[in-house]
């Protein structure tokens, strides 16, 4: 694999992983009154989608041009959404699906375009990776363990959010999608 590369993969994981390290730190969330730990299910399915992206030689590919931009382009845009959105949530960020007694229904910043945007950058980091060091077959793999992992999260946080906001987060549902903007 070329350095440039090397250079990208590790540098976009660690701007895309920063502000998540900052928020456990600087955002104390109050304990949540309310928490749904099946959550953890997903959080280990889409792990082991991360880590079959790798299983192959990477370090043996040559990446094509276009797979490379376009490794850049979703890196950027993971990393835009992961500065974005922990900071848009505020001290309701929490890495177990769960909600706070004064919780509020975040419809803001990057909450304006999709409901989950931390697992749209998480997605976003999991296409770029996949272009630079995962074959297509293995990606399908990796793909279909991220996407059933996020999905049973998305689900889980829906069902916690429809229960506390009720109507309101219904029409918000309505109007924006889950994780994937213009997909509902």
């Amino acid at each position: 694999m070329q350095t440039a590369s090397y250079i990208v993969l590790g540098l976009g994981w660690f701007l895309w992983g920063l502000p998540y390290a900052i928020a456990v730190v600087r955002l104390k969330s109050p304990t949540a009154q309310t928490v749904d730990r099946r959550a953890r299910v997903g959080m280990v399915l889409e792990a082991l989608g991360y880590s079959l992206l790798w299983q192959a030689k990477f370090w043996l590919v040559h990446t094509p041009p276009f797979r490379f931009g376009l490794s850049i382009f979703f890196f950027l845009l993971g990393i835009v959404l992961s500065w974005w959105a922990p900071q848009t949530l505020g001290r309701h960020w929490r890495v177990d699906a769960g909600l706070n007694t004064d919780h509020t229904l975040v419809r803001t910043g990057p909450y304006r375009f999709v409901r989950h945007p931390i697992y749209t950058s998480m997605l976003c980091v999991f296409f770029a990776t996949g272009l630079l060091v995962t074959p297509p077959l293995l990606f399908l793999a990796a793909f279909l363990c991220f996407i059933i992992g996020t999905e049973i999260r998305v689900r889980l946080e829906d069902r916690l959010l429809e229960a506390r906001f009720g109507d309101e987060f219904l029409s918000y549902r309505r109007q924006v999608s889950a994780y994937v903007p213009f997909v509902k």
